[in-house]
């Protein structure tokens, strides 16, 4: 192991250790490299491997997001188009596609009823009626207000468009052709079991693997490191995974890139794009400028389900950046929050020291 991945790993120890997360995957993917891997901790089951899957929740939006923006390549829809134009729904129907996608939308954050206490999550039939019953929180294009009912909404769209299930249109249209074969809708024999661990003990309580239903499109996916990293550098290097465009054109993605909101209108060290979180590397190297040299964005996705965190993030610009860079982390702790500054760390290090 060379001096760089023995440091990298040590970020890893030392994160999973500090918050407590029984098992933590994280991998590294850049076009110059062998991918890096590294693998700490028990999954509370199978042996711990690369292949060991875990829920990346949210990080799912980012897949919605892209199979909406190739309905738009296509011709299919417009992104200012009403989503009642593209989906029967009884409330509702004149929220745009952009707003939807960039979480400027107004809509309220989760479908009506208390999903996440009771974690009964509605059928399609089901979260379509209630619509009705859902509130409108403030004006469109108001401010930054995060929506897993809007992202439900754009994904049930694509599939009604495609004729398939979202399922179905994501395998066909992204994961194949990426060959992100370890990714899927269902944990497999080797996943992760994901745990409430509690902070005041060494007690680690699992978590229930709840299907998402109709809000499959907002947070259903589970995926090993590897694949995420994979999928990281294409966010941020499209041209340099799927060079002919076959998943999409490098300039949709430039678009999709473009921030449309920051996440807060005080503090603006995040913005959003179409399905993207944008978050600029220079707060947390202490100016306006990375610690590399140039500017510096990493484009991605955090995600969180019980018992699980995510963190996928590509890198691009700045000195030392090579292309297709992406990383991801991902633990089986729903309170493990070293998971979501990791990712950054590893991307800001490996740059800086294995330029």
């Amino acid at each position: 192991m060379t001096e760089v991945g023995r440091q990298l790993e040590r970020m890893v120890r030392q994160a999973q250790a500090e918050s407590r997360i029984p098992a933590l995957s994280v991998a590294l993917h850049r076009a110059d490299r062998t991918p890096w891997t590294c693998e700490v901790g028990s999954t509370g089951g199978a042996p711990l491997n690369g292949r060991t899957t875990f829920r990346i929740g949210s990080v799912t939006k980012t897949f919605t997001a892209v199979l909406v923006l190739q309905c738009r390549d296509e011709g299919l829809l417009d992104l200012d188009d009403p989503i009642g134009a593209h989906l029967d729904v009884p409330e509702h129907g004149g929220l745009s596609v952009r707003r939807l996608l960039s979480h400027t939308s107004g809509v309220q954050r989760e479908p009506y009823g208390d999903v996440w206490d009771t974690l009964h999550t509605p059928r399609l039939d089901e979260f379509l009626a209630d619509l009705a019953r859902a509130e409108r929180v403030l004006p469109p294009a108001r401010r930054f207000h995060y929506s897993n009912l809007g992202a439900a909404l754009l994904g049930q769209a694509v599939a009604r468009i495609r004729g398939g299930t979202w399922a179905e249109v994501l395998a066909d249209r992204v994961l194949g052709p990426l060959g992100l074969s370890d990714t899927s809708l269902a944990p497999g024999p080797e996943s992760a079991t994901g745990f409430l661990v509690d902070a005041y003990s060494d007690h680690a309580r699992p978590e229930p693997n709840t299907d998402l239903g109709a809000l499959g499109p907002a947070a259903q996916l589970w995926s090993t490191a590897s694949d995420m990293a994979r999928w990281a550098a294409f966010l941020a290097d499209p041209a340099a995974l799927d060079p002919a465009g076959a998943v999409l054109r490098p300039t949709t993605l430039d678009e999709m890139r473009w921030p449309v909101t920051t996440t807060d209108e005080a503090l603006w060290t995040a913005g959003f794009g179409l399905g993207l979180i944008l978050v600029p590397q220079g707060e947390r190297s202490g100016g306006g400028r990375s610690a590399g040299g140039g500017r510096v964005l990493h484009v991605g996705h955090d995600g969180a389900m019980p018992g699980f965190l995510a963190s996928v993030y590509g890198r691009r610009g700045g000195t030392g950046t090579p292309g297709a860079m992406g990383c991801a982390v991902l633990g089986s702790s729903g309170t493990g929050v070293a998971v979501n500054e990791l990712s950054h760390q590893i991307l800001a290090a490996s740059a800086r020291d294995d330029p």
